[in-house]
């Protein structure tokens, strides 16, 4: 197999000018890094050179001495020194029998060493799921399943970093980390104001008049909550660190769960309390 002819422009195969600004070039990097990585290609027999061609190029570029160097033509852009004319013209330096371009960048460095590139993910969890904690999976860039485990208490847009489970590096560079940013759906019983919950609850005449119990939904399940005697719509019950954990941030604390009363009645009323109530009306009246 003939060997593919290489673009020895570093900006060309980074894809930004030759103005472009660091966090440009560290952008345009990342990018490529994630569309051309090895593992996303494993029938191209050119997919690990033109990665570390892409690599080669963002070490020097990144480096604003070297790109300094690499723009005066004081480097090529293997990243060796060229040799000078007496004249000031420069040459690229000989390459070492058996290494040329960049194959021989990284054989002189004794292999590449290069970072793995992060990656990013969607997940959609479940109201419930996320307040209780739950073990989900996610399909990667290559095909395979990651296990997601979503603290209790995770809420929508909080990122999870899995460490060394995105794009793995070459020679002794580190494998990248898959960041998964998580999305809560709505519930439709409960709403959250950052770590506190709010709910509504029904209570009867007869407990909101002389008090009483009344069971109430929580994200833990159904609990018992005292009602105070007089008690009205809108009276608010707090149930302490009944609400949502610190989602992994390991502080223990948990928010509160509100719950404000809404006064229900019957849709048959007893005829005596109906009678009693109108005698009481009439008279306040006389």
């Amino acid at each position: 197999m003939a060997a593919k002819e290489k673009d020895s422009d570093l900006y060309r195969i980074l894809g930004v000018p030759t103005d472009a600004s660091a966090e440009e070039i560290k952008k345009s990097y990342r990018r490529k890094a994630r569309e051309m990585h090895p593992d996303l290609d494993p029938g191209n027999p050119w997919a690990e050179e033109e990665f570390k061609e892409l690599s080669a190029a963002y070490q020097i570029l990144s480096d604003p001495v070297r790109r300094a160097q690499y723009d005066r033509g004081e480097i090529s852009a293997e990243g060796r020194k060229r040799r000078t004319k007496p004249d000031g013209a420069t040459k690229p330096g000989k390459a070492k029998a058996g290494k040329s371009g960049f194959e021989g960048f990284f054989r002189d460095r004794g292999g590449p060493d290069i970072d793995g590139v992060d990656v990013n993910y969607a997940l959609d969890v479940d109201f419930l799921e996320a307040a209780r904690g739950a073990s989900k999976e996610i399909k990667t860039t290559s095909g395979a399943t990651l296990k997601v485990s979503v603290p209790p208490g995770t809420t929508s847009g909080q990122v999870l970093r899995l460490k060394g489970q995105g794009m793995r590096g070459f020679g002794k560079g580190k494998d990248g980390d898959a960041l998964v940013e998580v999305d809560v759906a709505e519930h439709p019983v409960f709403k959250c104001n950052e770590r506190d919950i709010y709910t509504e609850a029904p209570v009867n005449l007869e407990t909101a008049i002389i008090g009483g119990k009344i069971q109430v939904e929580t994200i833990d399940g159904m609990v018992n909550v005292s009602v105070p005697p007089n008690s009205n719509t809108g009276t608010r019950l707090r149930l302490k660190g009944r609400g949502l954990a610190d989602g992994g941030r390991k502080s223990g604390a948990r928010g509160d769960h509100f719950v404000s009363l809404v006064l229900t009645l019957p849709k048959k009323i007893d005829p005596e309390l109906a009678d009693f109530i109108r005698r009481r009306a009439a008279e306040r009246k006389s």
